[in-house]
């Protein structure tokens, strides 16, 4: 099974651009043969945690997510299944041992990565993202453009103005509640569920945003989160980091339009 890591050369292969140097990963055919053309614009949406075990225990979320994309792929998470390791991973193309996070630490990667790769190619990319978090922290020192919010409503609008306003090819926007409540209470408790629902919620904000704003461009769209989650009983919370199918597995959405194709509407 391909792991999290075939996201950055899926990505370079539809904007058209050299992966990064260290990128060992293979791109996902499948998502490529679906591509109706070479992608101008990407948005990413990367919430955290939420696993492919928890969508399959919530149809509802997952049916949700399953309307909003063309199509689903089942990835692995990379070990040990902690944030910095496996964004680390999902945009770089390589693994923990190649990259050089291996453990929950944070530092900013000096390797080479996608947003080196974007800019390289003239492509202007944005990491918008909750302050002080891994994805705010580790790809620092890249000639992009970085948005720092207190919160994921914060990261969610601004997300939202940025789409609007069309300056970027590439957009991340990373979210947390559901990975922030998970490891305070359950990952499948009446807390985490709601936040979870409403990662899915922005989720479909974002996609009408895109199909408003981004109408003249070939454009893609991820829904793309980097581990799950299980409940420890040891410490009476949930946590992550085990190399079992609750942590370890995931489900990533895609959707692609081309330029011109109409509007819709309707939200699932």
């Amino acid at each position: 099974m391909n792991t999290i890591a075939s996201v950055t050369p899926t990505i370079c292969r539809l904007m058209d651009i050299e992966p990064p140097t260290i990128c060992q990963a293979a791109p996902l055919e499948l998502v490529l043969a679906l591509a109706p053309a070479r992608a101008e614009r990407v948005l990413v949406y990367a919430p955290d945690a939420i696993g492919r075990v928890f969508l399959d225990n919530h149809p509802d979320l997952k049916m949700r997510l399953v309307a909003a994309s063309d199509v689903q792929v089942e990835l692995r998470s990379v070990t040990p299944p902690k944030t910095p390791v496996c964004f680390a991973s999902m945009f770089t193309g390589a693994a923990p041992e190649v990259h050089g996070i291996r453990k929950y630490e944070r530092p900013i990667l000096t390797c080479d990565t996608l947003f080196d790769a974007l800019a390289r190619a003239g492509k202007r990319a944005a990491i918008v993202a909750v302050r002080n978090c891994s994805m705010d922290i580790i790809f620092r020192n890249r000639p992009i453009d970085y948005f720092t919010e207190d919160y994921d409503q914060q990261v969610t609008e601004r997300a939202l103005e940025l789409v609007r306003r069309g300056e970027h090819d590439f957009i991340v926007a990373y979210n947390q509640e559901y990975d922030d409540t998970l490891h305070r209470t359950r990952h499948d408790g009446p807390e985490a569920v709601a936040a979870a629902k409403r990662h899915v919620d922005t989720f479909v904000r974002l996609w009408q945003a895109t199909e408003e704003h981004w109408a003249g461009h070939n454009r893609a769209l991820l829904f793309a989160p980097d581990h799950g989650a299980h409940f420890d009983v040891a410490k009476g919370k949930s946590d992550h980091g085990q190399d079992i199918p609750e942590d370890m597995d995931v489900l990533h959405f895609w959707r692609f339009r081309p330029a011109g194709c109409p509007n819709l509407r309707l939200l699932p």
